[in-house]
């Protein structure tokens, strides 16, 4: 949820339940229904860093004790827009297989 932030979506729920666009300028509420200003609180679990995020991953799975240390993990973010995958150098160099 690249684009989401937990105040991007709390705000688009205050005004609307209906489903929102996103353009060049950012989201904005498509939805003439009242919202709730529920959304507030609720931790939506946005991530804040991609690339950190995948590092952590792929480092927590090679820690694992049920991951065997021959297999290699890679890390990845997928691009939504353009279907490419970016790949996260730091994770796959600490998910190399041993």
């Amino acid at each position: 949820m690249e684009t989401f932030t937990n105040e991007i979506i709390s705000n688009l729920l205050a005004s609307s339940l209906k489903t929102a666009k996103l353009d060049e300028t950012g989201w904005s509420d498509i939805g003439s229904d009242p919202g709730s200003s529920e959304g507030k609180f609720i931790n939506w679990l946005t991530i804040d860093d991609l690339a950190k995020s995948v590092y952590a991953d792929v480092q927590r799975i090679r820690l694992h004790p049920l991951v065997p240390l021959e297999i290699p993990i890679y890390g990845y973010i997928y691009n939504v827009k353009t279907g490419q995958l970016i790949e996260v150098p730091e994770a796959t160099k600490v998910g190399l297989a041993r």
